[in-house]
């Protein structure tokens, strides 16, 4: 998949993904990477960023299998911030399939 693809929508997974259940960082990879193909070095700047710009609040919880976890649980802010971009979604996702079918036809 094109790479510029995933940049544009990985932001709007992430906060879809921890809108109901909070995360950690590989989950989250694990669980887009069924979808498209991406590294946990492309989660865990956009996980800080997100966090700084207070869309995220962090916490850790021990894990049985290593060291504890940082779980990412979606603010208020972040709450916002995901309604605003799924509509953005909406909107753009429908140009794009229009422009697409419009030009399979000819138009």
């Amino acid at each position: 998949m094109n790479v510029q693809f995933k940049k544009g929508v990985l932001e709007l997974c992430v906060l879809v993904l921890t809108a109901k259940q909070d995360r950690y960082g590989y989950e989250l990879v694990d669980v887009i990477s069924r979808k498209f193909e991406i590294s946990e070095g492309t989660i865990y700047p956009l996980l800080r960023r997100l966090t700084v710009d207070g869309l995220f609040s962090t916490y850790y919880i021990q894990s049985n299998v290593g060291p504890p976890r940082k779980y990412y649980k979606l603010t208020d802010k972040g709450k916002e911030s995901l309604q605003q971009l799924l509509g953005e979604w909406t909107l753009f996702s429908e140009g794009v399939q229009e422009i697409i079918e419009g030009g399979l036809r000819g138009e």
